[in-house]
């Protein structure tokens, strides 16, 4: 049959459409990136092996040696080694919003964070979460619910055992917060109002935690004198209420203790023997950082800041709690406060950076003990201070950090640049383990340290296709020079970025190159997964 002559323009014209279609599509790239000739380190712990690993919307596509296919950019790692992105499971972010680039943590190579800890959150982790509709962030972020907040919320600041009511509202609110995606209940034992719990209460609340599969994080009650007894009440609590333990920041806080991280590591090691899966996170350095008034006694904090400097306007109160600082340096085997620099204390920005026994002594023209004391509470009445306590010694921090079952977690928040004299974990952490512990002492394999930033964070805190390089999860990857990463913080000059981190990916996007953020923010809020979560 013979075709009229418009049809076989139409026809021709169809085919034509048809074979440009064709050729558009065969051009179209295979994977959004492909990183070629990667040293890889997975994050199982596994030897490192050489391969590319091609990404395509926001997932681990590929992974094999001398991959095929098209991308639209590709970056030659060759002599640069490709690790999934760090996770810090003990961050304080709760402000991220305003600051949502995160830049020291994602200068660290961190793609992912965990806030809510040492028993102070967000109560609402619906509403928390939700906010990346608005405010984009550049890492992903999860939270914990915390006991502190949550009694606070129900009984202020009240030194007692709750009521059968009062407990049945907390409750409540930790089961909406896990019903919302929360990772797990956080205490802080050192702080008020969390210390004013006692053990049965946490227990309670985390029988509620343990019915949708999460996990118990705690700073103990005691990181000094008392650290063994508070490492048993935290194990006491996981097999009472049936659930995982985490140990935030483990540490040996007093000189009489110095030595001991042994006797420490062996509890949890027994505790693991009869089935509690029990973990710990640990900063790398020798010096801690809180706020001032926990150098306070507990009775002294009841009710609250206001009603705390009403008792220091008492002549014979405040000199009970003066008496009682003296006997808990003394307690602890130390001279005098010297070991206390102020990071940041808004009442006077030239204390910032000094130790009490030198503020004292500008403050007072005098530096004996008593003084120093008086010296405490007159900056708590003035608002309180953020503090750095040098408080550790090194074959401790090793020893922990050598064990199998500790993370990597930096115990800090989003860092204003330039602003106090804070703790340099806040920039420097990651960077430190790799260089220093790694590389430079030898101390842990490459492959092992991020183990102990990727995959053991994500299995403990139960963070779903997270923390392995591994086809299908998601492309939160760093690249960096293992020869020359290092931190270049100190305690001195904080405010410095780490070196050596080439290249961070956030769900499959490039946030940090050439030593610059992009401005990129692909972060994702996630929730618990597993038993009662959200996928």
């Amino acid at each position: 049959m013979k075709l009229p002559g418009s049809w076989i323009a139409a026809l021709s014209l169809l085919l034509c459409a048809a074979a440009s279609l064709a050729r558009g599509q065969a051009a179209a790239p295979q994977y959004d990136l492909l990183i070629r000739k990667a040293r890889v380190v997975d994050g199982t712990g596994n030897p490192w092996f050489r391969a590319d690993v091609a990404v395509k919307d926001g997932r681990i596509a590929r992974i094999g040696r001398a991959l095929t296919g098209t991308a639209r950019r590709v970056v030659d790692a060759e002599g640069l080694t490709l690790a999934p992105g760090f996770i810090d499971v003990h961050a304080h972010t709760e402000d991220i919003f305003s600051h949502p680039d995160a830049e020291n943590f994602i200068r660290m190579g961190v793609t992912t964070l965990v806030t809510g800890n040492c028993g102070a959150s967000v109560i609402d982790v619906g509403e928390f979460l939700s906010r990346y509709r608005e405010t984009p962030l550049a890492v992903n972020l999860a939270t914990l619910i915390a006991h502190g907040s949550v009694r606070a919320r129900v009984m202020k600041y009240a030194n007692r055992a709750p009521t059968a009511d009062e407990l049945a509202e907390m409750q409540r609110l930790v089961a909406k917060a896990m019903e919302d995606g929360a990772l797990g209940l956080s205490t802080g034992l050192i702080y008020a109002p969390g210390s004013f719990a006692q053990t049965d209460e946490i227990v309670a609340l985390a029988r509620v935690v343990a019915r949708f599969g999460g996990v118990y994080a705690t700073h103990m009650r005691n990181e000094g004198n008392g650290v063994l007894e508070a490492i048993e009440e935290a194990i006491a609590i996981g097999e009472q209420a049936g659930l995982p333990v985490e140990i935030s920041h483990l540490k040996v806080s007093s000189p009489r203790l110095w030595g001991s991280s042994d006797r420490m590591l062996g509890l949890i090691r027994a505790a693991r023997a009869r089935g509690l899966e029990v973990t710990a996170d640990q900063y790398a350095y020798t010096a801690s950082s809180t706020s001032l008034e926990t150098m306070l006694p507990n009775w002294a904090l009841e009710g609250g800041r206001a009603e705390a400097v009403k008792r220091l306007a008492d002549p014979v109160t405040r000199r009970k709690i003066k008496d009682e600082l003296l006997e808990s340096l003394k307690a602890k085997g130390r001279a005098d406060f010297s070991y206390a620099v102020v990071a940041f204390y808004g009442a006077n920005l030239d204390y910032n950076g000094k130790h009490l026994v030198e503020i004292t002594r500008l403050a007072q023209g005098r530096d004996d003990l008593d003084a120093q004391a008086e010296q405490i509470l007159a900056m708590y009445e003035q608002g309180g201070a953020g503090m750095i306590f040098h408080g550790m010694r090194e074959d401790d921090v090793i020893r922990i950090l050598r064990e199998p079952f500790t993370m990597v977690a930096a115990d800090a928040g989003v860092r204003k640049f330039g602003v106090g004299v804070p703790h340099p974990r806040g920039y420097g952490n990651n960077a430190r383990v790799l260089g220093r512990y790694v590389r430079d002492l030898g101390l842990l394999t490459l492959e092992d340290a991020v183990r102990k930033m990727t995959s053991l964070p994500a299995q403990t805190f139960r963070l779903a296709e997270r923390g392995l390089l591994r086809e299908g999860f998601a492309a939160d990857l760093v690249l960096f020079d293992d020869q020359t990463i290092q931190d270049k913080a100190t305690y001195e000059q904080p405010h410095q970025f780490p070196v050596g981190i080439r290249m961070v990916i956030v769900n499959g996007v490039v946030v940090l190159e050439e030593n610059k953020l992009t401005g990129a923010r692909p972060g994702q809020a996630l929730h618990l997964t597993g038993q009662g979560g959200r996928p």
